[in-house]
């Protein structure tokens, strides 16, 4: 008469035991949004990028660089950027900060920002002065040779100099453009005259 009895304990005592060895599974987490997070950092470093021939094409040094991951953009003090373009002109930015995005090719420089091309002779000889932009804020494309700024802009080209509250300028073009309050000191027998900075009507 107890035999049902013992049947039915067994059976809970079976169901009990695979209940606590059957292996569970979680559910699966959500994923995690990256945030504006430094997942490496360098000090006292040097970059260089280079052409497809294995020409020297950009050289990025600085005291500490801090990448943040979901930006893919590298923040560097006391930066300084060397850029060769195709014509093998030598352009050296520097700046307090700067932020360069992944490949190297936008730069954004703040604090004591300056950008330099040294002068150059072309393949028929002629001279291209040297030339510097200085101001707070400066933007560079490095690919396509470009340097502008919603700040005002000091530009010197060979010895004229000009001012100018917003400044954009094409090295392939060879334009300069500024607007607002331009003011501009032109040397006498200067060999600049090609290329004046225009201001905006």
């Amino acid at each position: 008469m107890y035999m049902p009895l013992l049947m039915m304990g067994a059976l809970a005592l079976g169901t009990y035991w695979l209940v606590r060895n059957t292996p569970t599974f979680s559910a699966p987490e959500a994923v995690r949004e990256v945030g504006h997070e430094i997942d490496y950092f360098m000090q006292n470093f040097t970059i260089k990028t280079f052409d497809v021939d294995g020409k020297l094409k950009s050289e990025i040094t600085g005291t500490e660089a801090r990448h943040f991951v979901d930006t893919d953009i590298l923040e560097i003090d006391q930066a300084r950027i060397h850029s060769i373009n195709i014509n093998s002109q030598l352009t050296t930015a520097t700046a307090n900060r700067a932020y360069s995005n992944g490949d190297g090719s936008e730069v954004q420089l703040t604090g004591n920002a300056r950008v330099v091309r040294k002068a150059s002779r072309d393949a028929q000889g002629k001279e291209s002065p040297r030339l510097e932009f200085r101001g707070e804020f400066l933007h560079a494309f490095l690919n396509e040779e470009r340097v502008q700024s919603h700040l005002p802009v000091v530009l010197i080209r060979g010895a004229d100099q000009f001012t100018g509250n917003v400044f954009s300028y094409n090295n392939l073009d060879q334009v300069a453009v500024l607007t607002g309050r331009v003011r501009g000191v032109l040397m006498p027998n200067s060999a600049n005259r090609s290329l004046a900075p225009a201001p905006a009507p």
